[in-house]
């Protein structure tokens, strides 16, 4: 790889932090960029890596002599494989709590770590994700480009996806990519939180996820397909959650809410990785797709989670169903107002796309209507802000009122 690195949006957090907390632990997908994040901003910290098997090895069966070895302040890279080490931590922590910064931890699974964490380290640690890249990032600095190279960009990105090496390394055949990615991801990941005897079948399962996207989620229906239990449904799901795979989104509701859905809907942290389990591989495939909409929706969607998580707002974004099927793709709930969004891959609006958003004001009148496409006319309905969709990603920044 080039020596070349994005700057990212979740550095602000990181600087915030090192001066806050004795410890700071960094979790998110396997190559959303957290060790070249840290490897930049922590160059005079002693760094070890878990990966490591005799590393791991000290740090399982001889703690103290582990960090005798690798004294703080120190980089422990993949703290999930020895979760032990988490209450010797504390140990050197509460001999001065005012010495900020000294112990920084990566992490790929929360699994492992995150019991650990709350046990031993609370009120000592700072908590951060990573993802994959967000738009601002792949930009380095540029402006989304008008027309149809906007258009043509916004394609290529959803296709590509957002994980870092892909957008420092281009000539990277993405496909071959995202196969070795998974590969690894489930012959190590998986197999390390769960003892999973078919890893063909927790395999067909993460596929079969891929075309509902963007849907409610039908676990039982799932499970059937792939011939395992509703129990074990949900155990492979946690896992893909946890594992920062899958993405699910909340029903929306409130004290006045009557006959709400209460499944889930399912969206991937990454459209390069959904258009890969989906066999889309090239712009063509992905124009003519009947999945389009649902890639585009989820890249909105995980654009909000990612701007709203590296705000540390306390916003959580949802959605709305209810029983006679009125459904909103995207609702924010601030303090002084509800925000409700629908989603279109479409250059030419219509009023009838519209027309769950009035439905919805009618049950919240205080509402404030968004329709998001592809449109640059901004062309509006009577009581509708029609946004370009690379106008939504500003809304969460902060967590206030647009």
């Amino acid at each position: 790889m080039q020596n070349h690195y994005l700057k990212r949006e979740a550095e602000k957090l990181l600087k915030e932090a090192r001066g806050q907390f004795p410890a700071i632990l960094v979790t998110g997908p396997r190559q959303a960029g957290k060790t070249t994040l840290l490897q930049k901003y922590f160059k005079d910290y002693s760094w070890a890596s878990l990966d490591d098997l005799d590393v791991r090895r000290t740090a399982i069966h001889d703690p103290e002599y582990f960090l005798s070895q690798f004294p703080p302040p120190v980089v422990i890279d993949e703290i999930q494989y020895a979760p032990n080490l988490l209450s010797y931590i504390k140990i050197h922590i509460d001999k001065n709590r005012r010495a900020y910064g000294q112990f920084i931890l990566i992490g790929s699974q929360t699994f492992q770590v995150m019991q650990g964490v709350s046990e031993s380290l609370a009120g000592r640690i700072a908590i951060f994700d990573l993802y994959p890249l967000t738009w601002k990032e792949t930009l380095a600095g540029s402006s989304i480009p008008t027309g149809a190279a906007g258009d043509a960009l916004l394609l290529k990105n959803l296709l590509r996806g957002f994980y870092p090496e892909l957008h420092i390394e281009p000539k990277i055949r993405f496909p071959l990519w995202f196969k070795s990615y998974l590969q690894t991801y489930i012959e190590r990941d998986v197999r390390d939180i769960k003892a999973i005897m078919n890893l063909h079948d927790f395999q067909a399962f993460v596929k079969l996820l891929a075309p509902r996207t963007g849907q409610l989620l039908n676990l039982a229906e799932v499970g059937k397909e792939v011939g395992i239990s509703q129990t074990t449904a949900k155990e492979w799901l946690s896992i893909l959650e946890s594992t920062y795979i899958i993405r699910l989104l909340r029903p929306y509701h409130n004290n006045h809410t009557k006959r709400m859905i209460k499944s889930p809907k399912l969206y991937f942290v990454d459209t390069g990785l959904l258009c890969n389990l989906l066999a889309i591989t090239s712009q063509k495939q992905l124009s003519e797709s009947p999945f389009l909409g649902s890639i585009f929706e989820n890249m909105c969607i995980m654009e909000v989670v990612k701007h709203l998580d590296y705000s540390l707002s306390p916003i959580q974004p949802f959605f709305y169903r209810d029983s006679s099927k009125l459904e909103i793709d995207l609702i924010i709930k601030t303090n002084t107002s509800l925000q409700a969004y629908e989603i279109k891959f479409a250059k030419s609006l219509r009023k009838s796309m519209g027309e769950n958003l009035k439905a919805f004001q009618k049950l919240f009148p205080e509402a404030k209507l968004h329709l998001v496409s592809l449109s640059e006319k901004g062309l509006g309905f009577p009581g509708i802000e029609s946004l370009h969709w690379s106008e939504l990603l500003p809304l969460s920044l902060t967590g206030e009122d647009p």
